[in-house]
């Protein structure tokens, strides 16, 4: 299986799928999703999914004969542009979903470069077309970079430590492989091994792929996409997403600081319906274990 939808069930209902509306699956993945919202659609509604990775576009091919489905390969980040493109308008979409996790595919693909569990190239690009890969990364930027890099998107307890030893191995010799980050990586890890070795590669995954300021792009984006009335689902599984997402539901920016109109009041751009965010299930958590992290907070655009 490509990939297990996370929150599936939850997060459709929340959209309150209108027939003839006009949604998008801002990250198509295995399709989980999409299917989903695509059988509550009827000959007036559309769908539009976006996905950057090529692998994912392959599990389209079953959607492609829905007269109202259209597949995007492109960043989410591009979501206005791309509508656009697809003479959707500003101000008219009915929901938006957001599921921000690496799919299982990606993950289990030795030669993406995701994962610790494989030696395989440094490369972690979501879209291969183009960017710099983790060995790029890990063999160009300052102490003071990879630093911030591991402290701030891994939460790596001893990052400036790390960040120096990255800096001595490829003096030495350049990083090429995940092996040889893993092997380094085995040499400073504190706490649980296999914590430390996923903070690493996951700090170094968002920083190849920009992930938060891809994220933020979206996210203003949406709202400007998005009709009065219309849903917006985000699914985080880190809290550095979840915090963009809960700050930009509540003030309409991801650094959360109030915005006030001319006469002083405090601008709400969104009615948020979930107070707390909805998380996974018993049965989901059984069923699928990388869900554990999983976030979904739901708004309504004013």
């Amino acid at each position: 299986m490509y990939h297990i939808s996370v929150l599936l069930n939850e997060s459709v209902e929340w959209l309150q799928v209108n027939p003839g509306g006009i949604f998008i699956d801002t990250t198509f993945g295995g399709g989980g999703h999409s299917a989903l919202i695509l059988e509550q659609l009827n000959g007036g509604g559309h769908l539009y999914a976006f996905d950057q990775d090529a692998d994912a576009l392959s599990n389209a091919g079953s959607f492609t004969d829905a007269p109202n489905f259209t597949i995007i390969h492109a960043n989410f980040r591009e979501i206005r542009r791309m509508l656009r493109a697809e003479g959707v308008r500003p101000g008219t979409v009915t929901g938006i979903l957001a599921d921000l996790g690496v799919s299982s595919h990606q993950l289990d693909s030795a030669e993406r470069g995701f994962s610790y569990r494989f030696d395989a190239a440094l490369d972690m690009r979501m879209d291969v077309r183009e960017g710099e890969t983790a060995a790029d990364i890990l063999n160009s930027r300052s102490a003071q970079e990879l630093q911030r890099i591991f402290s701030e998107l891994g939460e790596v307890r001893n990052s400036k430590t790390l960040a120096e030893a990255v800096i001595r191995h490829r003096e030495a010799q350049p990083f090429k492989t995940t092996g040889e980050l893993a092997a380094l990586c085995e040499k400073y890890f504190m706490g649980d091994r296999m914590r430390y070795l996923s903070q690493v590669f996951q700090a170094l995954r968002m920083e190849v792929n920009d992930e938060l300021g891809a994220l933020k792009s979206m996210l203003e984006g949406a709202y400007d996409m998005l009709a009065p009335g219309g849903r917006l689902a985000v699914i985080t599984f880190h809290s550095l997403e979840d915090r963009m997402v809960k700050n930009f539901l509540k003030s309409g920016n991801v650094s959360g600081e109030p915005v006030k109109d001319f006469y002083g009041n405090i601008e709400r751009p969104w009615e948020v319906l979930t107070k707390k965010p909805v998380e996974p299930g018993g049965e989901e958590l059984k069923r699928n274990a990388r869900s554990r992290s999983s976030r979904l907070r739901v708004a309504v655009k004013r």
